[in-house]
């Protein structure tokens, strides 16, 4: 074996060791505050949402927060949490009764006592399939963000009962791309409820700046996905808004960026360490880097955003104010014009440094603002303030009346009973990274 190999297989075993410390102190940690974790009332929660992620993909559910916060009035709500961290962090922030769950037999215990009528799931996690064992109850695939990326016509739609979807163009992207997908029957229109929501305070002062947004994703884990712009257009994007007396820069990466490709990692430290000189340069520009959990402000208050494909275009997109995509530099990228995309302004990498004049431009274009405005309702529908909440409680109202019918269709059908031992099947295995 060379060197080479040698230390990266030496690497590969101390993360291992690390992690497995990690999940252990983890779920001690949740052993001892046990008491903080709310314990339902049996056969009370009706919508479980099911998340077996670690706590890198927490921005995944966070933004579900407030919808679930809402819903549970009228519907009881619990999360349900496979990583021992991802618990804790879940526990703390959502408001609402979390569990944790290790084991397959726990994960039945919960079933049969509390027999959900609706599990909702926000990614596609592979451990989701440990939960789609269960019957009598709807599973339902709600996402976290609207966008055309290759993402949102995978075949892995087909494994859920139902998916609830943002509007027509999710219906129509399906409907191209899943072969004998009952797209009328198996989708259901709630809009963007997280907009609903959109939380936090400006952490900056309001005076006449404009305030430019700029939102990369992460590099992708195939070269169709290799959507992230932070190592291709970043630093000269990031080199013309700092300059400009008149404009102040808002960044928030995505939070995986750099885990694959150690170059985006690394134009995300510099862009980060670059605004850091701008502010102590000058102190009054207030020049933000954002990487907190809240997510709203940052949309409604920027007056230009500029952002990778991801759903962030599109909740950009539902706030019908100006917007720049840019465009992959990677010729592998997957790019689906047939919606928004076909219409959206883009910025290549060879116009990364005039992003502002781009952007002046945007602002005073009558046809670009009608363009955002159809585009907007095509994706979302109604984006009156409530109207997208109101069709979510109407969807999980609807699901929860057709499981009321399937119901009286099979009354003698039984909850799958707990299985006897004490098979462990963990949601942070040992050697996987919580928060890589």
């Amino acid at each position: 074996m060379d060197s080479m190999g040698l230390v990266a297989d030496l690497g590969a075993a101390r993360r291992v060791i690390t992690n497995l410390v990690r999940a252990r102190s983890a779920r001690r940690e949740v052993a001892r505050r046990s008491g903080e974790f709310a314990r339902p009332v049996p056969n009370t929660v009706e919508v479980a949402v099911y998340f077996a992620d670690t706590r890198v993909n927490l921005y995944q559910i966070r933004q579900w927060y407030g919808p679930l916060r809402r819903l549970a009035g009228e519907h009881p709500v619990a999360l349900v949490c496979r990583s021992p961290r991802t618990a804790l962090t879940v526990n703390d922030e959502s408001g609402l009764p979390t569990l944790y769950l290790r084991s397959i037999v726990e994960l039945e215990r919960f079933v049969v006592e509390q027999r959900p009528k609706i599990v909702l799931y926000v990614n596609q996690n592979t451990k989701n399939f440990q939960m789609f064992r269960y019957g009598r109850m709807w599973h339902v695939f709600i996402n976290h963000g609207e966008s055309d990326k290759m993402y949102m016509t995978t075949n892995q739609f087909k494994a859920y009962d139902y998916a609830l979807v943002a509007g027509q163009a999710a219906r129509d992207r399906l409907g191209r791309r899943l072969w004998d997908y009952d797209v009328a029957h198996r989708t259901l229109e709630i809009g963007r409820p997280q907009a609903d929501h959109f939380a936090g305070d400006l952490p900056y002062p309001e005076d006449d700046r404009l305030v430019v947004l700029y939102a990369p994703t992460w590099e992708g884990d195939r070269p169709a996905a290799a959507y992230g712009s932070a190592a291709t257009h970043g630093e000269a994007l990031v080199a013309a808004v700092l300059a400009s007396p008149r404009h102040r820069l808002v960044y928030r990466p995505h939070p995986r960026s750099g885990v694959v490709d150690p170059e985006f990692g690394a134009a995300n430290a510099r862009i980060i360490a670059s605004i850091a000189a701008a502010n102590r340069s000058d102190p009054a520009a207030h020049h933000v880097y954002d990487d907190g959990p809240e997510l709203g402000w940052q949309l409604a208050a920027a007056d230009i955003a500029v952002a990778d494909i991801s759903a962030m275009v599109y909740d950009r997109l539902a706030t019908g104010k100006p917007l720049l995509v840019t465009r992959p530099a990677a010729a592998e990228a997957d790019i689906d014009e047939s919606g928004f995309l076909g219409a959206a302004d883009w910025l290549t990498v060879a116009d990364a440094g005039r992003v502002l004049e781009r952007a002046d431009s945007l602002l005073e274009d009558p046809a670009a603002r009608e363009s955002l405005a159809y585009w907007s309702h095509h994706h979302f529908g109604d984006t009156t303030p409530g109207a997208a909440t109101q069709r979510f409680h109407a969807a999980i109202g609807f699901l929860i009346d057709e499981w009321e019918r399937m119901a009286r269709l099979h009354p003698d059908d039984e909850a799958l009973p707990v299985e006897d031992g004490s098979r462990e099947e963990d949601g942070d295995p040992d050697g996987l990274p919580d928060d890589a």
